[in-house]
């Protein structure tokens, strides 16, 4: 009889029963192991790389630098606004956020919506940047959740006198980078340098604790004063927004200089822009005609050429030509005058404008010397100012030059000018004869020694005796009985040029009825202070318009007021003189 075991044996483990307990082992010995290196031999390294991650670097944009006028009066700043971000990351409701941000911001939301939904795993989206205090506030008032938005301060360029000088001055695009004018072609001076900051961030991404291990403070940027007058870049302006109105012309543009050191005291262009409001400006609007544009000067080149001859003596003063009664033909063309002249002095053939008289004081002086004369008053290249996107003007190499030019050059055509160049011209024949580069900066007081040496760069065209003769007389002529009468100011001699020539055609030859007008001008003629041309593109109405109808007008508005404003006395005798004319001398 059998008997039972109260306490069997357990059946002995099997081999899959042991293979899984060494798989465990094995495991747990294993992550023992690894457990061991972090802990003691990669602690430092991944304590490293914890702390890279809550420590960063970030930069700390300096301050773009102030424009000023010559009176340090504010042409362009930096004010600081806030810009708002949001995290798509973190945005549970895009549409509901799309809407209500688009709502106090004037944005659309649809386009807001679509912008989040295709960056929904960004952790950083800007919405709108350089807001205005009514939309901070209106964006306050959404409560959005701190972890999904916020403001950050940015720099905000400010343009205090509108579009006063815009071309000039240029702007500061939306990332900082100045575009056109001082803001171009002083970026880098105007920008500073920036500096840098270590800063600790949440695992969010907000700034926790400021470090100031390696602290780079930002060096702001430089100061700009130009040589413009805000009261006569005023004046300037008003007057072209005049000739708009009453001419209706494509485009104008008007500067005054000085000419004793080439400040240029006024430029102004219209169309132009608001740089405060760039989004809203016209492709015309962007171009800085003064110094891009570029025309036949017609016979305000003229003085240039007498001035050249008799300084070479090839011209005498008393000379006398005869001027075929209005028609003369030269070669195979036939010139004409706009009256059936005879003889007229060199003094007349300026003040008459006789294309006819210049014609054949071309043909005195040849071709070379015309060549030598215009390249040497500065035509042809580039005036050197400190602006970006000057053009050199057309003067072709005298290789190319034929009996054609030796007839149309003395009457300023076959060569093409900027208003400055031509301006900076008429300033060498004003000072005494000597070309001097014009400039729209100034320097600071400790750069000053460096700066005028700099400047100095001046060229000599003819003696002083024969550009005061050109000054005193022909070209004062010109305004008291001569083409520019409707530039008289009482009080004042004043001396000047006008100017109409054909529009160029794109495809060669002229443009049928269209004409560019200009008139230059300046005083007093004992010593003179100031030059002010205007040119004016185009005009729409009034049939052949005349630089001595269209352009001397404006011209002789702009010089007049500068000339009380800067406090240039006039003369008592010909005030009296000149409240005793008639209404009909003045036409």
């Amino acid at each position: 009889m059998s008997t039972i075991n109260p306490h069997p044996e357990p059946n002995p483990p099997t081999g899959r029963l042991r293979l899984v307990v060494t798989i465990l082992g094995l495991g747990w010995l294993v992550l023992s192991a690894r457990l061991v290196q972090l802990q003691w031999w990669q602690q430092h390294q991944f304590a490293g790389k914890a702390e890279q991650q809550r420590e960063m670097t970030e930069e700390i944009v300096a301050r773009p630098g102030d424009i000023v006028d010559r009176q340090g009066r504010l042409l362009a700043t930096t004010l600081t606004a806030r810009s708002l971000f949001i995290v798509p990351a973190q945005i549970r409701e895009p549409r509901v956020i799309a809407s209500s941000v688009a709502d106090a911001l004037g944005l659309n939301s649809d386009d807001l919506f679509e912008r989040i939904s295709a960056n929904s795993e960004r952790q950083f989206l800007w919405i709108k940047r350089r807001l205005t205090d009514a939309e901070v506030e209106s964006v306050k008032r959404l409560n959005l959740p701190k972890t999904s938005s916020g403001f950050r301060d940015e720099y905000r360029r400010e343009y205090p006198q509108g579009t006063l000088a815009a071309h000039v001055i240029g702007l500061r695009d939306i990332d900082g980078v100045g575009r056109g004018g001082i803001e171009e072609r002083f970026d880098s001076d105007l920008k500073g340098q920036n500096g840098q900051r270590h800063v600790a961030r949440d695992s969010r991404g907000h700034v926790i604790e400021i470090l100031d291990d390696n602290l780079q403070l930002p060096v702001p940027g430089r100061a700009m004063r130009l040589t413009l007058d805000v009261v006569v870049q005023l004046y300037a302006e008003r007057e072209l927004d005049n000739v708009m109105r009453e001419w209706k012309p494509e485009s104008c543009s008007a500067i005054v200089i000085d000419p004793t050191n080439g400040d240029i005291v006024a430029m102004a262009t219209r169309p132009t822009f608001d740089p405060n409001r760039p989004q809203l400006a016209t492709a015309e609007s962007w171009k800085n005609r003064a110094i891009a544009d570029i025309y036949e000067p017609g016979s305000t080149f003229k003085p240039m050429i007498v001035g050249f001859g008799l300084d070479r003596g090839v011209l005498q003063r008393d000379d006398i030509y005869h001027c075929e009664n209005g028609e003369y033909r030269m070669g195979r063309r036939v010139l004409h005058d706009h009256h059936r002249y005879g003889r007229l002095n060199l003094t007349d053939v300026l003040v008459k404008s006789s294309n006819i008289g210049m014609a054949k004081i071309g043909e005195r002086m040849e071709n070379s010397r015309l060549h030598e004369a215009a390249s040497l008053f500065g035509f042809g290249r580039k005036t050197g100012i400190e602006l970006p996107g000057e053009l050199s003007g057309i003067l072709r190499p005298l290789k190319d030059w034929t009996s054609y030019s030796t007839g149309s050059i003395p009457m300023g055509h076959e060569i093409a000018t900027t208003p400055l160049q031509l301006i900076t011209a008429h300033a060498a024949l004003a000072n005494g004869g000597t070309l001097v580069r014009p400039r729209i900066t100034l320097p600071d007081p400790d750069q000053l020694a460096m700066t005028v040496s700099a400047n100095s760069m001046t060229t000599p065209t003819i003696d002083g005796e024969t550009a005061r003769w050109i000054i005193e007389h022909p070209m004062q002529e010109v305004v008291t009985r001569g083409t520019g009468k409707k530039a008289r100011i009482p009080g004042y001699n004043v001396f000047g040029k006008t100017g109409t020539a054909q529009c160029l055609s794109p495809e060669g030859g002229y443009v049928h009825g269209k004409y560019i007008s200009s008139f230059v001008c300046g005083a007093p003629v004992e010593s003179p202070r100031l030059l002010a041309l205007v040119v004016v593109n185009q005009s729409s109405v009034g049939g052949e318009t005349f630089g001595g109808k269209v352009a001397a007008p404006a011209a002789a508005n702009i010089l007049r007021q500068a000339l009380v404003y800067l406090r240039i006395s006039p003369d008592d005798h010909l005030l009296r003189a000149a409240a005793n004319l008639k209404d009909d001398d003045l036409e």
